[in-house]
């Protein structure tokens, strides 16, 4: 048995933990379960623009916020829930194209400051435009109906739908000529369009589905709280957060993406716990450990060579 498939028993092994939470614990339990599939989502999202194409995208923010915004005025414009979630997918994704065809002229640094800079902007827009938003007050969303324990429960399946709808269309990415090509602009753009890759078309491509299922998490996610306001909804510290769990588990990796967000969110309940006061430096912490430590993630991580012992032969060279 190879190590991918150790990592995709324990990923289906994880799942069906998720799964079977609301049988075996309480509701405390259930919300960390809810955070690691919508994290998990989000984190395979982006990681067809930032692990697949190599484009460090921070726009993660501006598209959860614009799917919490959406599905939010949807309902209570008296809209179905289901058909507000996916009004509120539609709508991002397109945004995501639109969007796309501009800041994706950019590269390297410039276009992570640009991803940046659409999450204030958007921010901006939505605190501004009080008649329809509510403003800086935030807006209020109609609550699911039912206990909060059925509540959570009917919530942890749907983002556990919409995270298995991210792995799956991954997977397919992953063995598609999209994939490939993908692969190419991440390790020579020019090269790749000098081979006759439509680079833009793929970079688009890419950008939409980094957008497509944070869009439609967000939307979920506003129902399940009942209330949203433009600075937790367009949270620069999320457009880092889900980043560093792909960085994590592994970007550009099918199961990575997932092995990253579950370690992260269990790191961070911990810590949360514990060091309140100094969450955010540990954060800090973390990311600098990944890039000097563990750039390629926890799936591309030798172990064999990490553990093994060194031979009469390594202990020379080394002397």
């Amino acid at each position: 048995m190879t190590r991918r498939h150790i990592a995709a028993l324990g990923v289906a092994l994880w799942f069906g933990i998720l799964a079977l939470t609301p049988l075996l614990a309480d509701n405390y339990t259930i919300r960390i379960a809810i955070t690691i599939a919508m994290y998990s989502a989000m984190a395979l999202s982006w990681n067809f623009i930032g692990g697949f194409a190599g484009y460090p995208s921070f726009s993660t923010a501006a598209f959860f916020g614009i799917g919490c915004y959406v599905g939010a005025i949807a309902q209570r414009s008296g809209v179905p829930l289901v058909v507000a979630w996916a009004l509120a997918t539609v709508f991002v994704t397109v945004f995501a194209v639109a969007l796309g065809a501009i800041i994706l002229r950019l590269k390297g640094h410039y276009f992570a400051i640009g991803s940046i800079a659409i999450v204030e902007v958007v921010r901006l827009v939505v605190s501004s435009w009080g008649g329809l938003t509510g403003g800086g007050d935030g807006l209020n969303v109609p609550l699911l109906s039912g206990g909060p324990d059925r509540v959570a429960t009917t919530v942890l399946y749907v983002m556990l739908a919409i995270m298995l709808a991210a792995f799956v269309v991954t997977i397919l990415v992953d063995r598609a000529r999209l994939g490939f090509g993908l692969r190419c602009i991440s390790q020579n753009e020019d090269a790749a369009d000098m081979v006759g890759i439509d680079t833009t078309r793929y970079k688009i491509a890419a950008y939409a589905l980094s957008a497509l299922f944070c869009g439609t998490v967000g939307a979920v996610y506003a129902s399940w709280v009942g209330y949203i306001d433009p600075t937790d909804s367009f949270s620069i510290l999320l457009s880092v957060k889900v980043p560093v769990m792909v960085l994590l588990g592994g970007a550009g990796t099918v199961l990575g993406p997932i092995i990253g967000a579950g370690a992260f969110v269990m790191l961070e309940e911990f810590f949360w716990a514990n060091f309140l006061e100094w969450n955010r430096a540990i954060l800090g912490g973390i990311i600098v450990f990944l890039i000097f430590f563990l750039p390629s993630g926890i799936l591309k991580l030798d172990y064999r060579r990490l553990f093994r012992r060194k031979s009469p032969v390594d202990r020379t060279e080394a002397a």
